[in-house]
């Protein structure tokens, strides 16, 4: 069973080539950096709207192209809810630069867990984790996938997971998250300051339901990187009111990275 883009041609170009030289065009916006990130927290819109703060984390992999060859993915869901966290049996994820394999052992594995289920609903039609693929297939080489949707779950459920699948330089975490949405300009930036401190210092406890709609993942990633005594940076944080859309109603969205 293969996994079908559901927002091909809404977020992002359906047409190959045309996805190619967007994503292209914002890497190349991007500055690169010396180190390669263990973990991410990068949004999850339409690309005119993130794709260029989204990529200034994405960049950061180009040199790691031949060394990442997994990534866990999670974000939340927008259209089902559930308590727990959601995997799917599908065994390739497809976008249109090509068809992405999923991490059949790491996914079984998980699957144990009390609060992991099999939901294929959570994922047919979600664009939390779609919208990330083809940023990831521009930036490495070989790599497979364990993609995760988060519903209604305790921050302790979330760093579980990421605990079992963090591995070693081969695997990359990328956590799915935008941060306030809907606001005028000057709130949501307010709002967005406060929250970015908030992971900065790992404080997850001060993160509230409207601050990231993939507080779940976030917060569990600030839980284990307090356990392991890891920082979290932010390397970009902006709006829909500075790339495409109007100041008077914005979504928020930031760009972080954990190096070890």
């Amino acid at each position: 069973m293969n996994r079908q883009p559901a927002v091909a041609g809404t977020f992002y170009p359906a047409e190959p080539q045309q996805l190619h030289l967007l994503i292209d065009q914002y890497l190349s916006d991007a500055e690169t950096a010396p180190k390669v990130p263990k973990a991410m927290i990068v949004p999850h819109a339409g690309y005119i709207y993130s794709g260029p703060v989204a990529a200034i984390a994405y960049a950061r992999l180009i040199k790691a192209h031949d060394q990442i060859t997994r990534v866990v993915l999670i974000g939340p869901s927008h259209r089902v809810g559930f308590y727990g966290l959601a995997v799917t049996s599908a065994q390739n994820f497809i976008t249109p630069l090509g068809s992405i394999e999923v991490d059949q052992q790491a996914v079984r594995m998980i699957a144990k867990l009390p609060f992991v289920d099999y939901r294929e609903q959570a994922h047919a039609l979600e664009h939390s984790l779609e919208v990330h693929l083809p940023f990831l297939q521009e930036t490495l080489d070989d790599f497979k996938i364990v993609p995760i949707v988060t519903g209604d779950a305790p921050v302790e459920q979330a760093s579980q997971v990421l605990e079992l699948l963090w591995g070693g330089e081969e695997t990359l975490i990328v956590i799915s998250s935008d941060l306030s949405h809907y606001h005028d300009y000057a709130t949501c930036q307010k709002l967005d300051k406060a929250t970015s401190a908030a992971i900065e210092s790992l404080q997850y406890e001060n993160l509230g339901f409207d601050s990231a709609c993939g507080r779940v993942g976030v917060s569990g990633l600030l839980k284990l990187a307090r356990e392991k005594s890891l920082a979290v940076k932010t390397i970009d944080l902006r709006n829909s009111g500075d790339t495409a859309g109007d100041k008077k109603r914005v979504v928020g969205y930031g760009a972080y990275i954990v190096e070890i």
